[in-house]
């Protein structure tokens, strides 16, 4: 007999990974294609569905092992409804419930969580911080999320909402950010933050604004020097607030540029160890842009609770 199967389904800005993810965590298949979020929900569940057959099609075990779908989508999203609350990255699908289309259209139950719960789900089941179960984990892509497992169980602020990790005020008098604040984490250190902030200095994208910095562009060093102080300045909150054995790095942005933040982390790492006697970890996360399409299938497969 095959093993179980999960569908983990991850929901960006910018594109969707469908997976066939079996129960020891390994990948099976996978699809990938851009969200298109101005074409509209229904269109974008037509194509997540036919990614879900064409899987189910090309694997060894068909539909008879699927245990469930789990969804991970950039939010706000309320997994006890399940249903999609971003009009900031996914405009015209508030309201919007996934999780009743699909356990109609595969008949199967499924599942909905922030992107970033996913993820640390995700990196927690089969990646960087496998066998810990105090850890917090940050992406970085298009915005800025967070999650975090407390006693390996993802943690829930008031009525099951998710932390706004990427919403920590770093800087009091930085750029402004859509939820109405200066300085966040996310107005500083996200791509579009790091894209924004290039082009005024002349650099067509984050991507060059990196590769500059790397080259000794003063202009460009100075841009990721900002991001990598915010990046550290919010490290240090976390830290003290979840006093967790491992703060695990993800997103595109850190995928490729992680190096870029190291040192600051470190220096901070340091002196809290130092401060409470605690060690504390950090990582680029092991399953990369595939932390939260793994996740969002641990979700369907076991649950919210990594043992």
């Amino acid at each position: 007999m095959c093993e179980a199967a999960g569908i983990g389904i991850d929901i960006g800005g910018t594109s969707i990974s469908v997976g066939l993810v079996r129960e020891s965590g390994r990948i099976e298949g996978q699809r990938v294609f851009p969200t298109e979020p101005e074409r509209g929900f229904a269109e974008a569940m037509q194509k997540i569905a036919g990614a879900i057959d064409g899987l189910l099609e090309s694997a060894e075990c068909r539909r008879r092992e699927l245990v469930g779908v789990g969804i991970g989508c950039a939010g706000p999203v309320n997994p006890v409804t399940g249903t999609i609350h971003n009009p900031f990255t996914l405009p015209g699908w508030e309201g919007a419930n996934p999780v009743r289309v699909l356990e109609e259209r595969f008949g199967v139950p499924a599942c909905l969580e922030n992107d970033a719960d996913a993820a640390v789900l995700g990196e927690a089941y089969a990646g960087s911080a496998r066998s810990f179960r105090e850890v917090v984990m940050l992406t970085f892509g298009t915005g800025v999320g967070g999650g975090a497992l407390v006693g390996g169980r993802v943690y829930r602020g008031m009525n099951g909402e998710h932390p706004e990790i990427g919403h920590v005020l770093v800087d009091p008098e930085g750029p402004k950010c859509y939820c109405g604040m200066r300085g966040c984490l996310e107005s500083l250190a996200s791509g579009t933050a790091l894209a924004k902030a290039g082009q005024a200095e002349g650099f067509g994208s984050a991507a060059e604004v990196f590769e500059k910095a790397g080259a000794g562009d003063e202009s460009a060093s100075l841009l990721v020097d900002r991001a990598a102080a915010a990046v550290a300045s919010a490290f240090w909150t976390i830290l003290h607030t979840f006093m967790p054995e491992k703060v695990v790095f993800g997103g595109g942005l850190m995928e490729h540029q992680f190096e870029f933040f190291v040192p600051a982390l470190r220096e901070k790492a340091r002196l809290a160890e130092e401060a409470w006697g605690q060690r504390f970890q950090l990582s680029k996360a092991a399953l990369a842009n595939d932390a939260g399409m793994v996740g969002a299938a641990f979700r369907a497969l076991k649950g919210d609770e990594v043992r």
